[in-house]
Order: structure tokens, then C-alpha cells, then sequence
């Protein structure tokens, strides 16, 4: 049976969405690209903020693109920072999270585990967007690394999954025998994670089993915007459990047009991502105008 055209029509326009527009750094971004420190200094050493701070990419990324320059903004704010690229394939390297998630989370593991065991800091902190958001949820639950980690700030993840702006309820045109055929097209492109992470997916399912998310001495930070373009519903980003705190941006900055892509690069969103980094969620700062829409 072939795919209907509608559905690889959308398919085909859901990677240009979140593949390309990855790559479309706004140009005011690009004036601040020289200023990164050394990546990942294992010498680095902060008084005021003792956690390392290990930032996750978004689906398409990698640690040079997406939060490349929310982690500039945290080393001048005298954070100790460090990435990597999770996810991507030796053949093509400059496009990460394609591998499945449990791939990716053994990665992001072991990157926890080298940056706790180099800096010799008590504990380590996540800062991931979208995919990056959803793995910071889901290494903790699932990997073992929880009693190193502390604060865990998630922005736009897909919690309980995506419909990719509508576009992956075309998978289930023919129902779940389309869904399965949807499967496949997904794994032979090579990426799996954009399957495990949409609505019904395999990872989304094992993240929301009934147990708790959040894991015995991690706190939790979801950051969201209203007009996330590609989380959607938007609410789906949030967990509901005890203790997390569940943040839309324009609850602090109204007039924010910030969308998905944008919400790596807004000012206000890295403001609320040093709130909860610090412990202090209520403090104040003066709002920017955000990116509408990607």
C-alpha cells in the first residue's frame, strides 16, 4: 500500500519545518557568534553558580546551532557551560537528534557523567529545547543520572508529544496502518525521534507511563510560549506534577510573539531559564520583543 500523497506531502514539509528552519539563525544572532568561550572547559569553576549548566539542542541541531548563543549568554553571566550534539550520524554530522530517543539519552547520559565526574561538581544542571526539553525529562526518568542532577529547565518540549503544527494528524488519515507505514518512512530517512516524539509515539508513551516525571531531588522548570508553532497544543508541554513550575513566557512579557525556533534565541525566555537555575522565579527583568512564528 503507498503512502497517500497528502501524507507524504506534509511528511515533506514537516523536515523543511524543523530541519531548515534550524539553520535560520536570525541575523542579529550572528553579530554575537564570536564571543563563545571554550567549549566545554572542564577547568571552568563558578562561585556564584557551582552546577555546570549542560544545554540539549533541538531536533535538527546541534550544540553550535539552536542554543549555541543562550550558552554565550549564560558564560557571561559567569555559568559554567557545556553541549554536545547528540543523535546525529556519522554520514551527515551536522544535523543531530535524528537517532532514536533511547539512542540519544545513552549519549546525553554519558555527556552528564564526563561533565559530573571532570568539573567534580556535586551536581549538574540541563537547559534543553524542544527535543533537547524532552530529553532532559526523560534521561533523568529512565537513565540513572537523577541523584547527580538538580535544576532541570525544559522549553518547549514535547511532553506528551507533537502534532507538528497539525501536520503529523496526516499520519493518521488510514489510521494505524498508515501510522505504521508513517513509521517507516521515518526510520528509512533516519529519523526515528521524530516518530517516538509525536502523539502516540513510543518514547512519549514510556516518558507519561503513570510514574513520576520528575525524580527525587531534580526540581523542574517548562518554559513555553502561547504561540509555539510546533509544540502543539502548547499546553502539552507542561507536567503536571507537584513542585514543577509551568511557565508560559507571556505570563511575564504579554506583547512576546515568540514562537517555537525563536524561543531559543529570546532574551525573555533565557531571563526565565536563569530564574529557575538560580531559584529565583520571581525575579523581575525588562522584556524584549521575541521572534513571531519560527
Amino acid at each position: 500500500m503507498a503512502l497517500p500523497h497528502s501524507v507524504l506531502t506534509g511528511l515533506a514539509f514537516l523536515f523543511a519545518a524543523t530541519i531548515l528552519s534550524v539553520k535560520a539563525i536570525p541575523v542579529s544572532v550572528h553579530n554575537h557568534l564570536d564571543e563563545r568561550e571554550i567549549h566545554n572547559d572542564y577547568t571552568c569553576r563558578s562561585i556564584a553558580h557551582p552546577n555546570p549548566v549542560i544545554l540539549l539542542h533541538g531536533l535538527g541541531a546541534t550544540y553550535y546551532e539552536d542554543l549555541n548563543v543562550l550558552e554565550i549568554y549564560l558564560q557571561s553571566q559567569g555559568y559554567c557551560t557545556f553541549s554536545l550534539t547528540y543523535g546525529d550520524y556519522a554520514a551527515f554530522p551536522f544535523v543531530g537528534g535524528l537517532k532514536p530517543i533511547d539512542s540519544s539519552a545513552a549519549e546525553v547520559e554519558a555527556f552528564i557523567n564526563q561533565v559530573h565526574s571532570r568539573t567534580r561538581a556535586a551536581k549538574v544542571d540541563l537547559v534543553g529545547h524542544s527535543e533537547g526539553g524532552f530529553l532532559a525529562l526523560y534521561v533523568p526518568k529512565f537513565r540513572g543520572v537523577a541523584p547527580i542532577l538538580d535544576k532541570l529547565v525544559a522549553i518547549a518540549p514535547p511532553t506528551h508529544g507533537t502534532t507538528f503544527a497539525g501536520l503529523y494528524n496526516l499520519a493518521y488519515v488510514g489510521g494505524n496502518l498508515t501510522r505504521e507505514l508513517v513509521s517507516t518512512v521515518l526510520d528509512t530517512v533516519g529519523c526515528a525521534a521524530c516518530d517516538e516524539i509525536g502523539v502516540g509515539g513510543s518514547a512519549v508513551a514510556r516518558l507519561n507511563d503513570g510514574k513520576q516525571i520528575v525524580q527525587s531531588g531534580n526540581s523542574l522548570t517548562v518554559i513555553m510560549s502561547k504561540f509555539d508553532e510546533l509544540v502543539t497544543p502548547t499546553a502539552t508541554a507542561f507536567v503536571e506534577e507537584q513542585g514543577v513550575n509551568n511557565l508560559y513566557v507571556q505570563d511575564f512579557c504579554p506583547l512576546d510573539p515568540v514562537g517555537h525556533l525563536g524561543e531559543a534565541y529570546d532574551t525573555n525566555v533565557w531571563n526565565l531559564v536563569v530564574n529557575a537555575l538560580d531559584s529565583t522565579p520571581n525575579r523581575t527583568f525588562s522584556c524584549s520583543l521575541g521572534s513571531p512564528g519560527r
